[in-house]
């Protein structure tokens, strides 16, 4: 039986030509600076952001916080969306590693902070107050349906930042699809941010890695943060290599993942007890809900487990699926047919 794993795009494997160059990738000790691979692949990307330097991590998480960790002290505080990663997903780690406080405020359905919101969120001059320090966005935004933020909300972030002295760190792990479902320039997304992350092992397909960019004294500074939490990986080259072929050879075949994403939503959209709303779905990633009172929840996964159907339950009664390499357009017919026979004959 053929297992269909939508559960994230996380779970894609490296093409054969990263195989290939994870094999002959030149090596070096990274943290001396000298692994030319890895060196090569932190020029490309950017330069690709629009940045004057970036820097490997081993995981986006551990990019979040590198970013968080250099721009804050202790004490600061940090505004972020209720239904960010980094608040929901990355363990607590700007508080229980760089003592920096959260400043939570809602996310709209689109991924967004509502500018008033930001604003009434940042701190006055008070020696009650923890100071505002930073405000962290997230493109695409996974938990908002993988809703990608424009460069124009960007910017506007950005400016209301600057008026205030804040900084802006973008989670922009997914920041490919943001661009790919834009249809712009990937640099138009980044270039007013102060710091972002992108990850190489969702979409891309590179089997570990992501990336942190920023100004030339910003990725210095992070140099030491990354030594700090443990990320000074030695030959490094072997995660380089395949990052490398996943920014020359990937990018533009994510709009593939969008198309099956739609197809699914829109046979999800057909089924008697499942409930989607197809306006959010803009990019790899789908939620939809179980409203079927024939079938529970844990029913439904195990049922549709038997079949070899992997997915992510998000709630009581809410799924994601998300579209990624190695999930083909008879996958999503297979997907539908198997999402249609458990409903009905439950």
């Amino acid at each position: 039986m053929k297992i269909i794993d939508l559960r994230s795009d996380t779970v894609t494997l490296p093409t054969a030509p990263m195989r290939e160059a994870m094999y002959h990738a030149e090596l070096g000790d990274d943290v001396y600076g000298e692994d030319p691979s890895t060196n090569r692949l932190e020029k490309m990307a950017a330069e690709q952001m629009g940045k004057e330097a970036a820097l490997l991590v081993p995981s986006g998480t551990m990019g979040n916080l590198v970013c968080v960790l250099t721009h804050c002290t202790r004490g600061e505080e940090v505004i972020l969306g209720d239904k960010s990663h980094m608040f929901l997903n990355e363990a607590g780690g700007i508080s229980a590693l760089g003592g920096i406080q959260p400043h939570i405020i809602p996310n709209q359905p689109d991924g967004t902070l509502r500018l008033e919101d930001i604003e009434a969120a940042i701190r006055g001059d008070n020696i009650h107050f923890p100071r505002t320090r930073l405000i962290c966005l997230e493109n695409t935004h996974n938990r908002c349906n993988g809703s990608p933020l424009t460069s124009k909300y960007i910017e506007s972030v950005a400016a209301l930042a600057r008026r205030h002295g804040l900084l802006v760190s973008l989670d922009a792990a997914r920041i490919f699809n943001a661009s790919i479902a834009l249809g712009v320039d990937v640099k138009e997304l980044t270039h007013s941010v102060d710091s972002l992350i992108f990850c190489l092992s969702k979409g891309l397909s590179a089997p570990v890695g992501s990336i942190v960019c920023g100004s030339r004294e910003f990725i210095a500074e992070a140099l030491r943060t990354r030594k700090i939490l443990g990320g000074g990986m030695r030959q490094t080259g072997v995660i380089a290599a395949p990052g490398t072929i996943a920014l020359e050879q990937m990018v533009d075949r994510l709009a593939e993942d969008h198309m099956n994403a739609r197809c699914l939503a829109e046979g999800i959209a057909q089924i008697p007890g499942l409930s989607i709303d197809l306006a959010r779905v803009q990019t790899n990633i789908i939620y939809f809900d179980l409203v079927s009172d024939r079938v529970t929840a844990d029913v439904f996964m195990k049922q549709l487990g038997q079949k070899g159907i992997k997915l992510l339950r998000t709630g009581p009664s809410r799924f994601r699926m998300v579209t990624h390499y190695g999930i083909h357009s008879e996958d999503i017919d297979a997907t539908l047919m198997c999402l249609g026979k458990v409903v009905e004959e439950s």
